[in-house]
């Protein structure tokens, strides 16, 4: 079942990569020092070699932080090399992994060098479903993983405000999307990472989700965006925003889905007919939402039905 879960996350391609294998990566300057990757907001295939993920770096005094490193071993060597052309000399001194799914980690192995960090959580999630994700996402995407191994964090990371090679930023502890999710906050550019809490222009992913975590956990970083200092926001998946508005979109999405999952199972609706209810025409087009749909009522309704059922017990 867990392998089954796990496997729900990617989905099949029968494209042909190109065989150069380039990412074509570009760095976009978000803020002071503070640079991002921007994925396609697509599906795993063999055409974008799993390139649909957001990553970026934080040029510091003392080094270079980076959070996320892709999906794959060469994606994770071109992001380096991008990092080295705009940071110079200046060594990476810490790659922060947001929780573990595997387009956010899997580029690891490029970094191995210096220290690798995370929530506790993530590191437990890296080390037990870490090779089965590769092995998933090598089917996927082909030889785009060629030489990519798991590389686990070795060292853990815990909520506060920390100095990183002369830089402040906060680490924010929430869940929802996984168990445990890190958002990362350059208290001096006032750049947020958000991780995978937030996905803009694209349908969220929920195979290991909270919906109820994950809406608290939006507020909290909605009160983030109202800061005085705040500049940008860098969402897990999707273009950049200036504002709170990735944020209301995921919550619309998420906000929906728990409903429907609910009214559906106190409907007394089967699975096969709760896949059949149409996507409300808010979110029609937007990218990959009729697959994720269909993929969280494989996550998601299994607990509705049981809520629904325990409720009915008990009157």
């Amino acid at each position: 079942m867990k392998q089954l879960l796990i496997a729900a996350l990617l989905t099949l391609s029968a494209a042909v990569p190109a065989s150069d294998f380039d990412y074509d990566l570009v760095a976009r300057k978000v803020a002071k020092d503070v640079y991002a990757f921007v994925g396609r907001t697509e599906d795993f295939t063999m055409a974008n070699g799993g390139n649909i993920v957001n990553s970026g770096f934080i040029v510091a005094p003392e080094g270079v932080v980076v959070i996320d490193t892709g999906s794959s071993l060469r994606y994770g060597q071109q992001m380096r090399s991008v990092i080295a052309a705009i940071a110079g000399v200046k060594p990476i001194v810490l790659t922060i992994n947001t929780h573990h799914h595997p387009d956010h980690f899997l580029g690891n192995q490029a970094f191995a060098d210096a220290p690798i960090a995370a929530l506790p959580e993530t590191r437990q999630g890296i080390a037990m479903d870490g090779n089965v994700f590769a092995e998933n996402l090598f089917r996927l995407t082909g030889d785009w993983m060629k030489g990519t191994e798991v590389v686990a964090p070795t060292q853990t990371l815990n909520a506060g405000v920390v100095d990183i090679a002369g830089r402040k930023l906060r680490l924010i502890k929430l869940g929802g999307h996984t168990e445990a999710d890190l958002a990362v906050y350059d208290e001096v550019s006032g750049a947020l990472f958000s991780g995978d809490l937030v996905f803009n222009g694209r349908a969220p992913t929920t195979p290991h989700a909270d919906v109820a975590t994950w809406l608290a956990a939006l507020e909290k970083l909605e009160a983030v965006t109202r800061e005085a200092g705040f500049s940008v926001l860098v969402p897990g998946h999707g273009e950049v925003s200036r504002d709170a508005a990735p944020i209301g979109q995921t919550r619309a999405w998420l906000s929906w889905l728990q409903s429907c999952m609910r009214d559906s199972a106190r409907a007394g609706l089967d699975m096969n007919e709760v896949l059949a209810r149409p996507l409300p025409p808010e979110f029609a087009d937007l990218p990959v939402a009729a697959s994720e749909y269909r993929r969280s009522v494989g996550h998601l309704f299994p607990a509705a039905e049981q809520e629904a059922l325990g409720n009915a017990m008990l009157h």
